[in-house]
């Protein structure tokens, strides 16, 4: 069986021969200490203040990786080009009230933070990122998306197993994803694990909407994930995991007492075609841009 490649961060943030060998080989590679410690505490202030400015009382919308809640929900489906906020599916009683504070009821916030928040921009244009995705062999990357994971603890909820060019598709496929530990991650409190190796597989499914507006889940192959083996990847606050978007991955759900923050970039390649069928449409008014600010 693969292992994960795991590797200290490259200073400059480009990948070595080695790293993309490695990459290239098992679809996902761990980067520790890509990030400091305050540049990851200064994002999570940062969402502790969105939070503070968020009423609850006025958005009650659930999103669930099992249930697939938020399809038909317009306010998930319009949030390509905004700032917007999910609880997770057990947040609310039977009267629709929150049963704990709004910070640990969230299961996420998405999916422009980087292009309308200065602070997520920040953090998301660094010249050391921008190696790293350029060192992928990206000739002009730009970021599509952002997600705020909470993984809250007690109700952080599960993610199945999934590949992200599912969802995020071009022609041809260039999704990457680029997923920071905000807070250290571990098997406890529902951390990522991936199959290496299993992203040169067939895009197993793909969900695009129809003639009708309807997002509908199509099955491509129908042949199952290898589940036994699946590998645990834990991740220290400020490392950096790096995966194919044909790599498919999972998280348990989170019943400790400690949460899970995770802040998290798709990246596509600017001469690949974005189907206009795909969930996720920016306007014209906030087109996707690379790294510069």
């Amino acid at each position: 069986m693969q292992k994960i490649p795991i590797y200290q961060s490259p200073e400059d943030g480009r990948l070595t021969a080695a790293m993309l060998a490695d990459f290239h080989a098992s679809g996902v590679i761990v980067l520790e200490d890509f990030v400091a410690a305050a540049a990851c505490r200064a994002l999570r202030e940062r969402m502790q203040q969105m939070i503070d400015e968020f009423d609850p009382a006025e958005v009650k919308h659930v999103f669930s990786a099992v249930e697939q809640t938020q399809l038909g929900d317009s306010y998930f489906e319009e949030s390509g080009d905004k700032i917007r906020f999910f609880f997770e599916q057990h947040a609310f009683n039977e009267r629709g009230e929150l049963i704990r504070p709004k910070q640990l009821s969230l299961n996420k916030v998405g999916h422009a933070m980087h292009d309308l928040d200065p602070v997520f921009d920040a953090f998301s244009r660094t010249p050391k990122l921008a190696a790293a995705v350029q060192s992928l062999g990206y000739l002009e990357p730009l970021i599509l998306q952002s997600m705020y994971i909470f993984k809250p603890p007690h109700i952080g909820g599960e993610v199945i197993c999934h590949q992200d060019s599912t969802y995020l598709y071009t022609e041809p496929e260039s999704c990457t994803g680029f997923w920071f530990a905000l807070e250290d991650a571990t098997t406890e409190n529902g951390c990522m694990h991936f199959i290496p190796g299993a992203h040169k597989e067939p895009l197993k499914k793909l969900q695009q909407r129809s003639a009708d507006g309807k997002l509908v889940l199509t099955t491509l192959d129908a042949t199952p994930w290898k589940n036994s083996e699946t590998l645990a990847t834990e991740a220290k606050t400020g490392t950096l995991v790096i995966f194919d978007g044909r790599a498919p991955h999972l998280s348990g759900p989170n019943l400790s007492d400690k949460s899970r923050h995770a802040y998290t970039l798709h990246v596509i390649e600017k001469g690949s075609h974005y189907p206009a069928e795909n969930w996720l449409q920016r306007s014209a008014d906030l087109p996707m841009r690379g790294f510069t600010h």
